[in-house]
C-alpha cells in the first residue's frame, strides 16, 4: 500500500517530464499565433453562408489554443460580428479539440499518429458540422445572422502593447492560467490510474470493440476537460488496456463537448444546431476511433509508440521545474486590485453584477469587452475568481448590461439581491465612517 502511494507522485513526475519541453514550446508558438491571428482577422473572413466561410472557420480554429470554455465567448463574438451559423458551428467544433499546445503534448505522450490524426479529425468534424448547420438554416435566419453593427470595445482597441510583449503575456501567462488547473487535475488523474489500476485491466472489463468507445464517449461528452489536460489521462488509460480508438474518442468528445458549450450552441443557434453539433461529434468520434483501432489493433503489442524525446532525458527535471514555475506564476493569486480606468468624478454610479459561467481569462476578457461596449460605461473590471463585474459610468442601463453579458452565453443572475447600485457620494460616506 505504501509503495502504491509513493508511485502516484512518481508517475505524475514522469509524465510531467515527458510533456514539459513540448508544452513550453507550445506556449511559445501559441503566443506568436495570438499576435499573428487577431480576432478581428478571424471575424472578417467568416461572414455569410457557403462552404468557404465554414472551411476558413475550421482552419482558423484548429491551431488556436482555446479550451472548451474559452472558445464560447469567442464563438459568440463571431456570431455577433456577422459570422454565419455554419462558420460559428465549425469554429466551435474544431477549435477546442486541438491547439498547438495540445498537438505537441499529444506528440510527446501518444506519438505521431495521434498528433496528426487529432487535427485532421477536428478539421473533418468542423467542416461537416458547419456545412450541415449551414444548409439547414433558412434564408430569414441567414439574413439575421449577417446583420452586425458591433460597437464593442473589441472593435475599437485602445490598449497598445508591443507584439513580443503580447506574445509572451499570452503564451506564458494567460494560456497557462487558463489550462493550468485542468492540466494539474489531468496529471493527478493520470498518476492515480497508473499507480492504482492493474495493467490491461480495461481490456478485460471493456473489451476491445465498440463498448470501450461508447463508455469513453459517455464519460467525455458532459465532462469539462481541455485538449491538453486530456492527453495524460488518455495515455494512462491506454497503458491500462483502453484501446487506441477508445482513447481517441475521449480526446475528441471531452474537449469538444460540455454542458456550457451545449447551452451556448442552443442559445446562439437553436435546437436544430445543437442536434447537428452533438451528432457530428459522436459520429466523427466513433468513425475515427474505429479507424485508429485498425492502426493500433488490440493485442498487437504495438501500444503507445516510443521515440526520441525533444530534449535529452537528463534535462527532463529542468524542463519540469521551469513548467511548474510558469504555472505557479500564472495561477498564484495576485494581491491588490487593479485600478479603475475611470477618473475621479468622471461618473456617478457603479453596478456590481454577478456573472455565472466564467471559467477562464478568455471568459473574463470577453465579458469586460461586452460591458465596455454598453452606453455610459466608463470602466469595467471583471474578477474571475469571485464571478463579479464592477461597472462604473453615467446613466447605466442594467438591462443593457445584462443583455450584453448574456449574449455571450453567461448568466447574470437576474433578480439576484447581490446587485447593488451606489453613488460615489454614498461610498465616500461609508469609507469615512
Amino acid at each position: 500500500m505504501i509503495e502504491t502511494i509513493r508511485a502516484i507522485p512518481m508517475e505524475m513526475w514522469n509524465t510531467l517530464g515527458e510533456m514539459a519541453p513540448y508544452l513550453l514550446f507550445g506556449f511559445l508558438v501559441a503566443g506568436v499565433l495570438s499576435v499573428l491571428i487577431r480576432p478581428e482577422t478571424v471575424e472578417h473572413h467568416l461572414g455569410g453562408k457557403g462552404m468557404w466561410p465554414v472551411v476558413k472557420a475550421t482552419l482558423f480554429g484548429i491551431p488556436l489554443p482555446l479550451c472548451s470554455c474559452g472558445v464560447i465567448p469567442v464563438a459568440a463574438s463571431l456570431k455577433r460580428h456577422g459570422a454565419g451559423s455554419g462558420a460559428t458551428t465549425a469554429f466551435l467544433l474544431s477549435t477546442p479539440q486541438t491547439g498547438v499546445d495540445s498537438i505537441v503534448v499529444t506528440f510527446s505522450l501518444l506519438g505521431p499518429v495521434f498528433a496528426v490524426l487529432r487535427p485532421v479529425v477536428a478539421g473533418i468534424t468542423g467542416v461537416l458540422g458547419g456545412f450541415l448547420v449551414d444548409v439547414s438554416e433558412n434564408d430569414s435566419e441567414s439574413r439575421t445572422s449577417k446583420q452586425s453593427n458591433c460597437e464593442d470595445a473589441c472593435c475599437n482597441p485602445a490598449i497598445h502593447e508591443s507584439a513580443w510583449r503580447r506574445a509572451v503575456r499570452y503564451g506564458f501567462l494567460t494560456l497557462p492560467r487558463d489550462i493550468g488547473r485542468p492540466l494539474i487535475v489531468g496529471l493527478v488523474i493520470a498518476g492515480l490510474i497508473a499507480a492504482l489500476i492493474p495493467d490491461d485491466y480495461f481490456s478485460g472489463v471493456l473489451g476491445t470493440g465498440v463498448l470501450g468507445m461508447f463508455v469513453m464517449m459517455l464519460v467525455g461528452i458532459p465532462l469539462y476537460v481541455c485538449a491538453t489536460a486530456s492527453v495524460p489521462i488518455a495515455a494512462a488509460l491506454m497503458a491500462k488496456g483502453v484501446t487506441a480508438g477508445a482513447a481517441l474518442v475521449f480526446l475528441m468528445t471531452g474537449p469538444a463537448t460540455n454542458a456550457a458549450t451545449i447551452a451556448t450552441v442552443w442559445q446562439l443557434m437553436g435546437k436544430r444546431a445543437i442536434a447537428i453539433y452533438l451528432g457530428t461529434v459522436i459520429v466523427a468520434a466513433f468513425a475515427a476511433g474505429m479507424f485508429l483501432n485498425l492502426v493500433y489493433p488490440a493485442g498487437s503489442g504495438m501500444g503507445i509508440p516510443h521515440f526520441h524525446a525533444m530534449t535529452p532525458s537528463s534535462t527532463e527535471a529542468i524542463w519540469s521545474v521551469i513548467l511548474l514555475a510558469v504555472l505557479a506564476f500564472a495561477l498564484w493569486p495576485k494581491s491588490g486590485k487593479r485600478q479603475s480606468t475611470a477618473k475621479p468624478g468622471e461618473n456617478e454610479h457603479a453596478f456590481v453584477l454577478p456573472v455565472k459561467g466564467m471559467t477562464c481569462e478568455h471568459c473574463a476578457r470577453a465579458v469586460r469587452q461586452a460591458l465596455m461596449g454598453c452606453a455610459g460605461v466608463a470602466s469595467a473590471e471583471v474578477d474571475l475568481r469571485s464571478g463579479m463585474a464592477t461597472i462604473s459610468g453615467d446613466h447605466l442601463d442594467i438591462m443593457a448590461l445584462r443583455s450584453a453579458v448574456e449574449t455571450l452565453g453567461y448568466n447574470t443572475h437576474e433578480g439576484d439581491d447581490r446587485i447593488r447600485q451606489k453613488s460615489r457620494k454614498e461610498r465616500s460616506k461609508n469609507d469615512g465612517s
